[in-house]
């Protein structure tokens, strides 16, 4: 089949970066010189959302285009990724949970077995995360990955060929000349391709030893004043990395140096696209899988960084940018609030592919968006979150945030008040709004979601995900005997 006419992809996914860490976006404090000149030949999208504020399940919306009550992978994946036999997982504690590969999504459609059956070559580079790590799937020919969900920057499990090596280099840089050394392979054949560039950078850990000196030193005698200087939540996690007073500068510190290492490889991707003369006939996009607090709302994590989950926007708001030269709107803001659950029609719209799946896609296509980025929706236009018992309706003027079944609840309205700051959930004044927005996410669940997997359901904390939904187990843990998903806060 001659499918010459068709763009690549070059997919670019950051781990828990959130939306704000961007210079382009407002950031004074960050360099990102390379993401700032993506974002000044093709579309910035404001209001982008992740489907839920956590890794494993956030991947695997992305991936499959739905809610984690459909896909079923519904807290980090600390089990499933590789068998407890492997030799290499031995005495390792990181492995602990590890009992055999588990292919979580097998039961889903993902955009890319589409195109592969459309006669794309697809290639993974970096994270996967999503059980199974020593196996290629989904329509990836390619597979460079990691075994786990995180690694050391400068020690980590790289899994080839299946399989696991701790291999001597810095990941992002790993990452990045594998998908270099990948494009080089690809733009010598007669078939289009997607290639995914899961980078782990900025996932903490964030300390000094663990990024290159070049980097660290960027941000010698920043003020890091970009990000608010709060007392800890009180709903704070301690299985997070937080701080304050010198140690919070020294966290930002390697968190930032970790984006600018990381942006340094996407340079010399999209570089390489322009020396190759394929750059006119890529989509190029940047994505992050969820956001982050680094002090926002006194909060450092994401979804889990608090115990209940929270919801905030600076937890479910990511980065999205999207270049295509001479078909994209160049140098361009959208406004409007889209999903990654809308990205698997987005990206088979752009790939002239049949959306064909064997689940209902409860998102929408924004590829007229791409072109038109000051295009209006129109209508009543809402994004969902969910995460375990949590879930979350936004409307651009409100947020309301449900906590299955203990609470507590919260209403935001975020024109008022776009700090999520005062919770108007027991206001008497907005019951009826209240009644109407839950009743709408609801209806909209009941239509998307399998009861099989229903989150609400089971013990989701934070705490990780070692096998498949309806069999948690109490089990001896890092936290010692307790059940699977409990907040170690109170530990």
């Amino acid at each position: 089949m001659k499918t010459t006419n068709r763009p690549n992809i070059l997919f670019i996914l950051a781990d828990d970066m959130g939306a704000w860490a961007l210079h382009c976006a407002g950031n004074s404090d960050i360099q990102t010189p390379n993401l700032d000149r993506m974002a000044t030949r093709g579309v910035r999208f404001e209001n982008f959302f992740c489907a839920s504020p956590v890794c494993s399940p956030a991947r695997a919306s992305i991936l499959c285009g739905t809610m984690p009550s459909c896909h079923g992978v519904l807290d980090w994946l600390d089990g499933g990724n590789v068998p407890a036999s492997h030799p290499f997982t031995e005495g390792r504690e990181a492995f602990r949970f590890e009992t055999q590969p588990i292919r979580y999504l097998e039961h889903l459609t993902s955009y890319t077995e589409l195109l592969h059956q459309a006669g794309y070559t697809c290639g993974l580079c970096g994270k996967w995360h999503l059980g199974d790590s020593l196996s290629p799937q989904k329509g990836f020919t390619d597979w460079y990955t990691i075994a786990r969900g995180g690694c050391d920057y400068f020690k980590p499990e790289i899994v080839e060929n299946g399989t696991i090596r701790e291999e001597h280099g810095y990941v992002t840089d790993l990452i990045g000349q594998r998908a270099l050394e990948t494009l080089e392979r690809y733009a010598s054949q007669p078939d289009p391709f997607y290639l995914s560039v899961h980078f782990t950078a900025p996932h903490d850990p964030w300390d000094k030893e663990q990024h290159p000196q070049a980097y660290w030193d960027l941000y010698e005698g920043c003020g890091f004043t970009a990000t608010p200087d709060l007392p800890l939540h009180p709903n704070q996690v301690y299985t997070c990395s937080h701080g304050t007073g010198e140690r919070r500068k020294e966290l930002l510190r390697g968190y930032y140096a970790a984006i600018s290492a990381m942006d340094h490889q996407i340079g010399c991707l999209t570089d390489k696209l322009e020396e190759l003369g394929i750059l006119d006939n890529t989509v190029v996009i940047f994505t992050s899988d969820n956001g982050m607090n680094l002090g926002q709302h006194g909060i450092w994590g994401k979804g889990n960084g608090t115990f209940p989950q929270n919801m905030f926007d600076s937890s479910v708001k990511v980065p999205f940018l999207a270049m295509w030269p001479g078909h994209f709107r160049e140098n361009a803001v959208c406004e409007e609030m889209f999903s990654h659950y809308d990205l698997m029609p987005t990206l088979c719209e752009l790939a002239q592919v049949e959306c064909r799946t064997r689940q209902t896609l409860p998102g929408d296509s924004f590829a007229a968006w791409l072109q038109q980025p000051d295009k209006e929706r129109g209508g009543s236009i809402v994004v969902f979150d969910e995460y375990g018992p949590v879930r979350m309706i936004r409307s651009k003027e409100y947020k309301l945030v449900l906590r299955y079944p203990y609470g507590p609840n919260e209403l935001y309205d975020l024109r008022q008040d776009p700090q999520e700051e005062n919770n108007l959930y027991d206001c008497p004044e907005q019951q009826a709004r209240i009644l109407a927005m839950s009743r709408e996410m609801d209806d909209w669940f009941r239509r998307c979601a399998d009861p099989a997997f229903d989150p609400r359901c089971e013990a989701v904390t934070g705490t990780g995900q070692h096998c498949r939904p309806g069999v948690y187990a109490t089990m001896t843990d890092r936290y010692g005997a307790i059940p699977r998903f409990v907040n170690p806060r109170n530990k």
